[in-house]
């Protein structure tokens, strides 16, 4: 039976406690080999693979993915799939980093050889210098702690962190190493520009010069010119005091046509739509986002307190096209 009693915050402090000292151990042995290990990543001409299993394969992947969102091209490959047929990705001028804090780990040890043979250097990750793991690799780091937190210790725990934090060592060095800028770190992560973006007011991103707008009043002619011209298939129809009255789209556009009552000499205020979305210059991009995405729409006006046309918003400008991009 579980005891009761058991002071959890004591316990929960022995366990940082001692995570602290295994990293603090890791801390101090960091040598000349670790910065060997740096300039082998940093002149890496093809990706870093990383591989492990069990926790130290969680590790792993979060290596990859730390030195691929900060220049360092990098994937993950589970030793077992390794070793049915994913070691056909390999290519010479690679370089392993293979984790395991035993250095025992079988299905690990069982590719080393092969990606050896495959012309790739191997670092190995490893909390004894002397395991079978070392003696294949090309270079060592050592992730050794004195303990697991576990109170067995058995459960992977502080050997996990100290392989984490010396990942992390290793990924900021190339930043620096490699001069990975700001601007770099952004154009890895374009979903987190996207997010500074549609946190901004609308107003930040519509359009507000040369709208597609024409009056109530005028033939359905000089509106479709109008609309051509403003190249957003979209057209504001305004009233009195440049108040947004209604809207027209190349969809209406397709829906008269197909019921052959396209008439070019009637108002375009006899065929739009009346009303229609708007958003307020008070409100921001992502509000903007949601309505389109929930109206399955493309365009919005933007109007002030009085309803009058202030602007308009492409959901292209909510993505950011032309300044903002998902691939280079």
């Amino acid at each position: 039976m579980a005891c009761e009693c058991r002071d959890w915050g004591e316990l929960g402090r022995e366990v940082v406690a001692i995570e602290i000292e295994g990293l603090s151990g890791v801390a101090e042995r960091l040598d000349g080999t670790f910065s060997q290990a740096v300039e082998l990543l940093a002149a890496c001409q093809g990706r870093v693979v990383v591989t492990g299993i069990g926790k130290s394969g969680l590790v792993g992947r979060k290596i990859a993915a730390t030195f691929s969102s900060t220049g360092t091209p990098a994937y993950f490959l589970h030793p077992v799939e390794g070793a049915h047929g994913d070691l056909g990705i390999i290519r010479p001028g690679d370089v392993v980093l293979a984790i395991s804090n035993s250095g025992e780990t079988d299905e690990l040890n069982a590719i080393i050889p092969t990606l050896k043979s495959l012309g790739v250097s191997v670092i190995a990750m490893t909390g004894r210098a002397d395991s079978t793991l070392a003696c294949m690799a090309d270079l060592v780091l050592d992730s050794g702690v004195p303990r697991e937190a576990c109170p067995h210790n058995l459960a992977p725990t502080a050997s996990t962190t100290a392989q984490l934090a010396l990942g992390d060592a290793l990924a900021v060095c190339l930043i620096e190493r490699k001069e990975f800028r700001e601007e770099d770190f952004q154009r890895c992560h374009p979903g987190g520009a996207l997010g500074r973006r549609l946190s901004q007011p609308v107003t930040t991103v519509m359009h507000a010069d040369g709208l597609p707008v024409a009056a109530a009043a005028a033939p359905l002619s000089e509106a479709l010119r109008v609309m051509n011209e403003g190249k957003l298939g979209f057209l504001a129809v305004t009233g009195e005091g440049g108040r947004l009255e209604g809207v027209f789209t190349d969809g209406d556009v397709r829906r008269l046509a197909a019921a052959s009552a396209l008439d070019l000499a009637a108002p375009v205020e006899s065929v739009m739509t009346r009303g229609g979305l708007r958003l307020t210059a008070t409100q921001t991009a992502a509000e903007a986002m949601d309505l389109m995405e929930t109206r399955e729409v493309t365009v919005l006006p933007i109007v002030d307190c009085e309803d009058r046309l202030v602007g308009m918003v492409h959901l292209h400008d909510l993505l950011g096209k032309g300044s903002f991009r998902f691939s280079a």
